[in-house]
């Protein structure tokens, strides 16, 4: 039995960067950075005061402000990109029970959970909000988008980490394959550049300390690299039944071929020196697309700028790919939006769908003195006009959760 393809009709994207999907690719493609000083809160009593932030989001714009008022800002964000995913994609709720959701996230809406504590030490328990529970949790998210688009159907929240909006535009997919649904609205969204995160961060030294050159401080596979730089955004994919886009006269964006998920099995935030696990990602993407490593055009790498990762990312593109490592394009998205968290992969994904429509890869930036150790083609510096039709697309998270996500350009012929 053939199994049902799964075609991307639709993409929104609130970044560092923008607030749609295409200021985002623009400001890609253009090489600028979304990172500067943060101004959510006063950083002055950290180690790092920078951050990727979203500027100028008016959740107004995009439901009730009562409503918003009682939800957390990755939830805001995550309705953000879906209205405009679903928007390009011709859709208007409401779905109904053929529609399902699936979206990614690495910690949903703590900062909620942190504020109502400090009203329960500082007020007592009469003045903690009723909403605090709900806005904390991680699924909400997904049943905002649900509940906004009237998509019945499955819906699904993926808590991976950093590979967790990767992870749930595969899941989003498999929910298609398997018959469930004909559309699902995928993706995943972070917003939590908040004084906990950036502490916890800074004591494990995994974000850079760059202070005073925030737009350069995000620096994949350079040998000056330390760190990441935490962002906040989202990224959403409308996905859908071939049949079903094709029977409306749907825009398709890019196909998804494949996916696959990992794990490393080694340690909670350092990956495995060998990138087995990362390899075994990549790998089972590529036969779940029926396709060979020599097939792959372009990879949008983790890319993390931390000195393990960078390091460990081109090992496992090598073990994976060979001498095709050397000739294939690769280039690390987060040296301009900085690190979203379980948004970050669909961001990517995002990225990777507007590449495969323009035919242009964007650069990475912040690369001016390669690490020996990474000697692969990384798009230094400014965006490279490419014949691209197989993108992969790699996310790795903290607890060795790896995911992987094959698109290829849709033709006439295929």
């Amino acid at each position: 039995m053939t199994r049902p393809r799964v075609v991307v009709t639709g993409i929104g994207a609130v970044t560092p960067l923008g607030l749609t999907a295409e200021e985002t690719w623009q400001g890609l493609l253009a090489g600028r950075s979304g990172i500067g000083p943060i101004t959510q809160f006063d950083p002055s009593h950290l180690p790092v005061r920078i951050a990727g932030e979203v500027k100028g989001f008016d959740p107004g714009r995009y439901m009730p402000v009562k409503e918003a008022r009682r939800i957390s800002r990755v939830s805001q964000l995550a309705v953000a990109a879906a209205q405009e995913a679903l928007s390009m994609a011709g859709l208007t709720p409401p779905l109904g029970e053929r529609a399902g959701v699936a979206i990614g996230t690495g910690i949903g809406g703590l900062e909620w959970a942190f504020a109502q504590a400090r009203v329960l030490w500082e007020r007592g328990w009469e003045r903690v909000s009723p909403f605090g529970i709900t806005a904390s949790l991680p699924n909400m998210p997904a049943h905002h988008i649900s509940g906004w688009a009237q998509a019945l159907g499955p819906t699904l929240t993926v808590v991976t980490a950093c590979a967790a909006g990767t992870q749930a535009v595969g899941e989003g997919a498999e929910i298609i394959r398997r018959g469930a649904a004909d559309v699902v609205i995928a993706g995943g969204a972070e917003g939590f550049i908040h004084e906990i995160a950036i502490a916890g961060f800074a004591a494990m030294r995994a974000i850079s300390t760059r202070n005073e050159e925030p737009q350069r401080a995000s620096r994949p596979f350079d040998a000056q690299r330390d760190g990441f730089v935490l962002a906040e955004g989202a990224g959403i994919l409308v996905l859908e039944r071939w049949e079903h886009a094709r029977a409306r006269g749907a825009p398709i964006l890019a196909e998804v071929a494949g996916w696959s998920s990992s794990s490393d099995g080694f340690h909670v935030a350092q990956p495995d020196p060998e990138g087995q696990g990362a390899m075994r990602a990549m790998r089972w993407a590529l036969q779940d697309a029926g396709l060979r490593p020599e097939d792959v055009d372009y990879i949008n790498a983790h890319g993390t700028a931390t000195p393990l990762n960078d390091v460990v990312e081109t090992r496992a593109i090598k073990g994976v790919f060979g001498p095709h490592a050397y000739r294939v394009p690769i280039s690390a998205t987060k040296s301009m939006t900085g690190h979203a968290m379980g948004g970050s992969g669909a961001i990517e994904a995002v990225a990777c769908v507007l590449t495969l429509r323009d035919q242009v890869i964007h650069p990475t930036v912040n690369l001016e003195e390669p690490d020996p150790e990474c000697d692969l083609d990384y798009v230094p510096g400014q965006a490279r006009r490419a014949d691209v039709r197989v993108v992969l697309s790699n996310s790795f998270g903290l607890g060795g959760q790896n995911a992987c996500l094959v698109m290829k350009k849709l033709t006439i012929n295929n």
